[in-house]
């Protein structure tokens, strides 16, 4: 059984490892769409938006409320893609950390 010490040495590694891996999350990119890729939102697995795509045939003024829609859908494709792609990073980094069973990392 690990001593008191190196328990804590190994939840500083912890933390670290987290921290680095929180830090790459802005370095992933996904990108949702809307209305079969008429509107597209790049995005960062941390959830910061990079920038939008939309196809110039969504520029009629009686469509207004469609592309306020579809807006709103790519961003939250982009959202769902981007807590999907944090979810497996998290993964990646809590594979090689020796926890406890059970353990669950805070987020």
């Amino acid at each position: 059984m690990p001593s008191l010490e190196e328990i804590m040495q190994m939840a500083q590694n912890a933390q670290a490892e987290l921290a680095k891996a929180q830090d790459n999350l802005d370095k992933v990119e996904v990108e949702g769409a809307s209305g079969g890729g008429l509107v597209r939102i790049k995005a960062t697995a941390k959830g910061r938006i990079l920038g939008v795509a939309i196809d110039d045939s969504l520029f009629v003024p009686a469509d207004k409320a469609m592309l306020e829609d579809l807006i709103a859908a790519a961003l939250n494709d982009a959202r769902a893609k981007a807590d999907q792609a944090a979810a497996a990073e998290m993964q990646k980094m809590s594979a090689g950390l020796p926890l406890p069973p059970g353990f669950k990392m805070p987020f």
